[in-house]
């Protein structure tokens, strides 16, 4: 039997302890049966994983996938012998043995044919490049947000995601989590009337270039700083980008904009029925000393209103979204909690426990999609145009000036705005 028969058949086995998909509403309480959390699976059934860069984030996504019994961790690479070794005791505790292995380069892990999917959560910087390097190996993905730090790397995504027939869910997992859920159900009913205005809770938009002095490099198997930068302009290295201090760092990031824009421009996009588009034109925002805001407004070409800004917020939770239609709006948050305009609306709420951050039914349902090749909630397809949008919403920011962009064509209308589409790559890595 090769290998691609032995997935086809694990996967078989696995369907009949699939989840629930995330078309339907997530419950206040989901029971772990209903997350496949205690099926019974024998362990030459078990889906194999492996992870590619796991820090913060990645620790708490791993966490969730150990607790399943219908997944097995194999394998980790990292670039650091310190998170090398703390993966694998973590998941050889799991297992009971001592068979995780340990990669620097991903490229020895996703050789292995033993390997269903893949968790990617290193830097931003990594995210494209390693998994479309991970889907040209067959492995499906999930991978951590954002997804992209350009637009061409947004497309190319979605494009290598089509080409290899893989299952890929970004990790933006408010998609289904309960209470945002609730609220892209009442927009999409209609009981706000004409939808009119989302509201996206984006960051302080700006990155900088305040490079950080040179250190001497440590030794190539406790930090491979080359790979570490990857597809990134060659800089010194110091530690503290190894130590997550590279946020904000044009280089290795996308800016506030994208950061929570990842998440909730894609909640409104999904919410108004937008996962198909982008808007059309982007207009930044001035405060009335002539200084540039933090704010971005964009128009789809129904004449819908995409605000993205940092203030003004109701304080129900990090990576709040607002709806507004013509009879009224909903807002939400992390917190779980919900406000309406009114009190015909007050009868539509509930309260959802668990919080936004939490990637618990979002792994669920990719686990499920691996099983049974069903597209998930937050394919690269939809990803790819929320994260669009917020490259965009960046460029016209960055020029201080309104720009128009074609969403078929991903054109804009701005000579200086068609050349900041793509970042020049380091050799030899290239899309």
């Amino acid at each position: 039997m090769n290998s691609t028969q032995r997935k086809v058949g694990r996967r078989d086995f696995l369907r009949g302890f699939a989840v629930a998909g995330a078309a339907a509403l997530v419950p206040t309480y989901v029971s772990g049966s209903a997350l496949g959390l205690d099926a019974a699976v024998s362990p030459s059934n078990k889906l194999r994983m492996g992870a590619i860069g796991i820090g913060s984030r990645g620790n708490e996504d791993l966490g969730k996938f150990l607790a399943r019994k219908d997944v097995r961790f194999c394998a980790i690479c990292d670039i650091r012998r310190e998170r090398r070794e703390y993966v694998k005791g973590r998941a050889d505790e799991t297992n009971g043995d001592k068979e995780c292995a340990m990669y620097k380069d991903m490229e020895d892990l996703l050789i292995r044919d033993d390997i269903d999917f893949v968790l990617i959560a290193t830097g931003d910087r990594w995210h494209t490049m390693a998994s479309i390097t991970a889907a040209k190996f067959g492995k499906d993905v999930y991978c951590e947000k954002p997804l992209s730090l350009t637009i061409q790397e947004s497309r190319a995504l979605a494009n290598a995601v089509k080409r290899y027939g893989i299952v890929y869910q970004a990790g933006t997992q408010r998609r289904n989590i309960g209470n945002f859920q609730l609220a892209a159900k009442i927009i999409q009913s209609g009981k706000l009337g004409k939808i009119t205005e989302v509201h996206a809770n984006t960051l302080w938009p700006a990155t900088n270039q305040d490079w950080y002095p040179a250190e001497p490099e440590p030794d190539v198997n406790e930090v491979d700083w080359d790979r570490w930068l990857g597809p990134c302009p060659w800089r010194p290295y110091n530690s503290a980008y190894v130590r997550g201090d590279w946020r904000g760092k044009y280089d290795f990031h996308g800016g506030g904009i994208l950061e929570w824009g990842s998440h909730t421009v894609d909640l409104c996009q999904w919410a108004a029925q937008k996962d198909h588009t982008a808007p059309v034109r982007y207009e930044p925002q001035f405060n009335d000393d002539g200084t540039i805001a933090g704010h971005v407004w964009a128009y789809y070409d129904d004449g819908v209103k995409l605000v993205m800004r940092e203030s003004g917020w109701l304080g129900l939770g990090t990576c709040s979204a607002r709806y507004v239609g013509e009879e009224g709006w909903i807002e939400t948050g992390d917190s779980g909690r919900m406000a309406v305009s009114n009190d015909k609306l007050r009868g539509e709420l509930k309260y959802f426990g668990m919080p936004g951050t939490d990637p618990t039914t979002h792994i669920a349902e990719f686990v499920e999609c691996v099983k049974t090749r069903r597209n998930p909630a937050a394919n690269a397809a939809v990803a790819a145009q929320s994260h669009i949008a917020s490259h965009c919403a960046y460029i016209a920011w960055q020029l201080k000036r309104t720009i128009e962009f074609d969403p078929v064509k991903e054109e804009f209308n701005d000579a200086d705005a068609n050349r900041m589409r793509t970042r020049a790559m380091r050799a030899p890595y290239t899309l």
